[in-house]
């Protein structure tokens, strides 16, 4: 366990193109929810929200730890989400941990690992390819920047004035967006059959 910083769970979408909530497939029986929420709360967040849209209602039961923010504008993009999160964790100064659900590699190892590497001078995230992306460790200033984000624009649009700190884990390239990526998922046992 860590400690000594804030968490947000971004998993307001609508899954529109699997046509289903992804945050309730299931690995080993456990939801994506459930499961990226029991990871970050292993890493001893202070407070943690988790933005809440699409399927906000059979969603809620499978936090863990996690305040639900409801997102009632979820159908624009990410920014709305992000925006909400600033606006749950104003005032507190810690750096955030900011995931979201369909990252079917993600461990607890990594998510140690960015918080560890998280020095405070500039935001700490994960590289994939050539993406720089979340889990990410943001500084509090940068989180509440997040009031200039609009439509579908994450929080990457943030570091055009200062590179981040990026730490490689090429596994979390993989996510899930349709149902041929739902089949590759578990032929590869990262899901489990429906």
């Amino acid at each position: 366990m860590i400690g000594g910083h804030d968490a947000v769970i971004l998993a307001a979408g609508g899954s529109q193109r699997l046509g289903r909530p992804k945050q309730l497939l299931t690995l080993d029986g456990e939801s994506l929810i459930a499961r990226v929420s029991r990871l970050v709360d292993a890493t001893g967040p202070g407070k943690t929200i988790a933005v809440l849209g699409a399927y906000a209602e059979r969603l809620c039961g499978q936090l863990n730890g996690a305040m639900a923010v409801f997102n009632p504008d979820w159908a624009t993009g990410m920014a709305s989400s992000l925006r909400l999160a600033a606006d749950a964790l104003a005032g507190r100064h810690d750096p955030v941990l900011v995931v979201v659900v369909d990252q079917l590699a993600l461990d607890e190892a990594h998510l140690v690992r960015l918080l560890a590497a998280h020095d405070g001078a500039r935001d700490t995230v994960t590289a994939y390819g050539e993406t720089l992306g979340v889990p990410a460790v943001l500084r509090a200033a940068t989180l509440a920047r997040a009031a200039h984000l609009r439509g579908d624009t994450g929080f990457r649009a943030l570091w055009s004035d200062e590179a981040p700190l990026a730490i490689r884990a090429d596994a979390l390239a993989v996510d899930v967006d349709t149902e041929d990526d739902v089949a590759r998922a578990i032929a590869a046992g990262l899901l489990d059959r429906d």
